[in-house]
């Protein structure tokens, strides 16, 4: 069973403090990225202007695995990545889809988000999917109120992605954040509306569809981290941190 926290109210003011940092560098690097960019740069932007807010990067050293922790700030995850994507020396290219996750930890608390972006002009397809998967995030965040269930957010992401000829990711979720990044409870992004726990206001959040063009299966690459699409077409990542309330979510990462 899940044990999930309810945050007080110094404590979502210390989460939301992250979290703004969060909405800062998404912004920070979304507005460099365009052909011929090399991901590693927009790692190193993020790097510098996290710590220079006084935080640090919330995924570079994560991991269970000691002697493969991740390297990097940022998740930059191109066309067929769906998360998770080591920033390295590749440059991007004109009509690519490139995802950035990033999380941020400062006093304790941490916040997370992620956002795909176009990579100079891309196909009709590839718009649909980014515009469906942002779209199925605020589905989901419209039913993430106080006396819902889990699952009613879940339920309404894999509705609209699949009504769009699309599919959700089934071997991820998102997931509650506070004092860890990963925190109770896991949230899927597909299952049946009335079942999963009863949301509480105060819960924190990390609400993050991952969307495929194509199958919803995934592989895992070499590295152990960079995941991909299993027919190798295109997926898109958003999410948010928010929190619970009575009526409408209140989202921290906008």
């Amino acid at each position: 069973m899940a044990r999930v926290s309810i945050k007080s109210k110094r404590e979502i003011e210390l989460i939301k403090e992250s979290c703004k940092i969060v909405a800062e560098v998404l912004a920070l690097v979304g507005a460099r990225i365009k052909p011929g960019v090399y991901t590693r740069e927009l790692d190193e932007v993020a790097e510098e202007y996290i710590r220079s807010r006084g935080a640090v990067p919330a995924f570079k050293g994560y991991g269970h695995d000691k002697h493969n922790l991740f390297p990097s700030t940022l998740c930059v995850s191109v066309d067929d990545e769906v998360v998770h994507g080591i920033p390295d020396g590749r440059k991007l290219e004109d009509g690519q889809v490139v995802s950035v996750d990033v999380g941020v930890k400062k006093n304790g608390y941490y916040g997370d988000a992620a956002r795909t972006f176009a990579v100079g002009r891309m196909t009709e397809q590839k718009s649909r999917l980014l515009r469906v998967t942002e779209e199925s995030l605020y589905k989901g965040i419209d039913q993430a109120k106080a006396g819902n269930h889990l699952h009613d957010v879940s339920a309404a992401v894999q509705q609209h992605v699949e009504a769009a000829g699309f599919s959700v990711v089934r071997d991820l979720v998102g997931h509650g954040i506070g004092k860890s990044l990963h925190e109770d409870p896991p949230i899927p992004n597909y299952g049946t509306p009335g079942t999963g726990i009863v949301l509480k206001e105060g819960m924190t959040l990390a609400i993050e569809p991952m969307v495929n063009a194509g199958t919803h299966k995934v592989e895992v690459g070499e590295d152990g981290w960079t995941v991909r699409t299993a027919d190798g077409k295109p997926s898109a990542h958003f999410e948010h941190t928010i929190v619970v309330r009575q009526g409408d979510a209140e989202v921290l990462t906008r």
